[in-house]
């Protein structure tokens, strides 16, 4: 265990995470940035467009930005790649925090903060393990070139999964839509773009019920959801774009996480149920899921994190009830 005790230990490195970096020593933290990567799930990303200051940035550029951005705050140490498995605090009355790696590191901190994104969730139906990369697949930036002059399938109909379809117009020979509702929820721009290619059909009603094949994936079943009828699907491959898991259980014994798993916090301060804790990005029950907003969301943290500590110079905070 080191005995070097933080300032704040700020765990994820997309924009919510790199944000509160910077921030953190902006106000001369003794922080700690642990992350597995940089870009959280916009890593992958073809184009993004809404990045504000850019009209157009790949998901490999804008983390290569942040994590220059974070490297360039000389005070501030990062541990990557690592990853956090476990969260433990201390009985004291000084809320120690204790933050355990998958390398059996072991960092102490007077704070943390909780930036650790969502991963992509799975449609959890047969077939969909058995072909994952035989066929499955979960991201398009990574695998539509795979699939030149096939027909396949992408599941979902939010901005993840419209941003697959666009990804795959330059490489499918058919794209099949497949939504759950009667309306796609993505933003009317990216509907717009899909819903004017010739290459795309959309399946409304649809809830797969089984991805099939041999070796290969070579179709899906699906139940329309008006009728109640199992239809099936020839195609080669499916994309699954139904949104993402937020990366809290490490953390969900420590603080309140909602039936999403989603941590709450209070939206003015970015605090957590627990003191000293506090959280930013896709990881909390922040509504809306953008860069821009997780990044906001960060600096908000940091800073709190800050007021909090020039607090506890006054107090001891475990002494006090939990919020």
């Amino acid at each position: 265990m080191s005995e070097v005790i933080y300032d704040t230990i700020i765990i994820g490195g997309g924009p919510a995470g790199a944000a509160a970096t910077v921030y953190a020593a902006r106000k001369k933290l003794k922080a700690l940035l642990i992350t597995s990567d940089f870009g959280g799930q916009s890593a992958v990303s073809s184009d993004i467009e809404n990045w504000i200051g850019e009209e157009n940035i790949t998901g490999l550029e804008l983390a290569k930005r942040l994590e220059k951005h974070v490297r360039r705050q000389h005070e501030i140490e990062v541990k990557m790649p690592e990853k956090v498995a476990a969260v433990a605090m201390n009985e004291g009355p000084n809320c120690i925090f204790e933050v355990h790696t998958d390398k059996g590191d072991t960092y102490r901190s007077k704070t943390l903060i909780i930036a650790s994104g969502a991963r992509r969730r799975r449609l959890n139906v047969p077939g969909e393990n058995k072909f994952d990369g035989k066929g499955v697949a979960f991201c398009s930036t990574c695998d539509a070139p795979l699939f030149q002059d096939l027909e396949v399938a992408v599941v979902g109909g939010g901005n993840s999964a419209l941003e697959t379809v666009i990804d795959l117009l330059s490489y499918a020979k058919k794209i099949y839509l497949l939504i759950r509702q009667e309306e796609m929820t993505g933003d009317p721009i990216t509907q717009e773009k899909v819903t004017k290619s010739p290459q795309v059909g959309i399946v409304k009603n649809a809830e797969v019920q089984e991805i099939i094949g041999d070796q290969m994936v070579t179709g899906l079943r699906y139940k329309d959801r008006k009728t109640h009828e199992v239809k099936e699907l020839k195609v080669e491959g499916v994309f699954v774009g139904i949104g993402s898991v937020p990366n809290s259980d490490f953390i969900k014994n420590l603080v309140q996480t909602n039936e999403n798993r989603e941590i709450v916090i209070n939206h003015l301060t970015a605090q957590t149920s627990k003191k000293g804790i506090f959280a930013a990005g896709d990881v909390t029950d922040d509504p809306f899921k953008q860069n821009n907003i997780s990044a906001g969301d960060g600096v908000r943290a940091a800073l709190s994190a800050y007021n909090y500590i020039l607090n506890t110079k006054k107090y001891s905070p475990c002494a006090e009830k939990e919020e």
